[in-house]
């Protein structure tokens, strides 16, 4: 197998095959590139069971992508709201949108690119490039040649590292725990409470929140769908987190231990905290994630993304704190901007696009550090998180996962 295809617009490389890959391939595709994507999983990637708040930018990125966008794209809701200890409610603020789940995305820009482009269970180990173009060495042996050579392999991009090779993710101080539950398992309370809204909890220097999802049949009717839980909270990096970090199998996880491979101490902690911490509704769907799994939070900032033949997009390029929800529509953005700067074939409209990118990418970065900051610092005292706790959760629901403060 060798890239193939011949174009008038060029021909291009993508290195990985995920959410900002194939954005990248599809759209370069739709503008007339000879594109083919290599992803170094030999599998189709799986999510691990996350949602998704998409904002409107993606849906754009979407449409231009030639994706299909119905009804069934997402559960809606209608705003949100944050619950205290005992279950009572802290705040409200009314804002409708639209939750997805990761796997439906992956599968709307998977089907948009032709089989013949994409190539799993190939991994780019190196390059080489001049004034020409580029050439990628392959895990296997082989060399492919393009014009240009699309960096979306990811935080741990081996594209960047060759770029960059001083530039490693920050640790934020503290990790998310995840998971997906069948919404049908939820109690009628809870459904009550939780199921048309993204709703928030937060103990002490913590912060839990979820919202529902399509089901796994892409059901956005109650009680067919699923519901998201993230729980961020603090993990010291010299100690907790290489405990965190390690799984079942006694293996050092990078960045993340998949479902069923947290160590089962840990998981009984999580429960036990639920207990303790939250509103009795959100307590019960952390109870009822039967496999959850652990993401630790970093921040990653490349101060260019435009080298020669060589360009860095997605998380490869950024790597945001979740809290602004805007890692998959800033990949979305960076591919549907992208495509027709090169179609330009003018160096200026790539070196455009470059600064626009970066000065997105450093927005988001600091919003996000800055919706975060009380995660990475000490809990508080009770009666001193008692004084700022009700500001924080107004803050928290209007600004988390929204982008009105920020346009491409």
């Amino acid at each position: 197998m060798t890239a193939g295809g011949t174009s008038q617009r060029g021909r291009v490389i993508v290195a990985g095959g995920s959410i900002a890959g194939l954005f990248a391939g599809v759209l370069l595709h739709r503008q007339g590139f000879a594109v083919d994507v290599f992803e170094r999983s030999g599998e189709a990637l799986a999510s691990r069971g996350a949602g998704i708040v998409p904002h409107p930018e993606l849906f754009e990125a979407l449409a231009q992508a030639g994706a299909t966008l119905d009804e069934t794209i997402g559960v809606p809701v209608v705003g949100r709201i944050t619950l205290n200890r005992d279950g009572t409610v802290l705040g409200r603020h009314p804002l409708p949108q639209v939750m997805m789940s990761w796997d439906r995305l992956y599968r709307l820009l998977r089907e948009a690119l032709p089989d013949a482009r994409y190539h799993a269970g190939s991994a780019i180990e190196a390059f080489d490039q001049d004034d020409e173009g580029v050439a990628v060495r392959l895990a296997d042996g082989r060399r492919v040649g393009a014009d240009w050579l699309i960096g979306a392999d990811g935080i741990r991009s081996t594209i960047r590292r060759q770029l960059l090779p001083d530039l490693e993710p920050a640790y934020a101080g503290y990790v998310a725990w995840r998971g997906l539950i069948d919404e049908s398992a939820m109690s009628a309370a809870a459904r009550a409470v939780l199921g048309d809204r993204l709703a928030f909890c937060l103990p002490a220097g913590e912060q839990m929140l979820g919202y529902p999802v399509p089901g796994a049949d892409e059901a956005i009717v109650p009680g067919r769908r699923r519901y998201n839980v993230v729980w961020y909270r603090p993990a010291d990096e010299a100690a907790a987190l290489p405990r965190l970090l390690t799984g079942r199998d006694g293996r050092r996880h990078d960045l993340s231990v998949p479902p069923g491979q947290v160590e089962p101490e840990a998981v009984a902690a999580l429960r036990a905290d639920a207990q303790a911490l939250l509103a009795p509704c959100c307590a019960e769907v952390v109870l009822l994630t039967d496999a959850p799994f652990i993401q630790a939070i970093y921040d990653l900032e490349s101060p260019r993304l435009v080298f020669g033949r060589v360009i860095l997009i997605g998380d490869a390029a950024f790597v945001a704190r979740p809290h602004a929800g805007m890692g998959v529509t800033k990949a979305g953005l960076d591919a549907l901007t992208l495509a027709p700067a090169l179609a330009a074939a003018d160096p200026a409209a790539v070196a455009d696009w470059e600064h626009r990118r970066l000065r997105y990418g450093r927005a988001v970065i600091e919003r996000t550090r800055r919706l975060g900051a009380y995660l990475s610092e000490p809990a508080p005292a009770r009666e001193e998180w008692t004084g700022v706790v009700k500001e924080l959760a107004t803050t928290l629901m209007i600004e988390t996962a929204i982008s009105d403060w920020l346009r491409a």
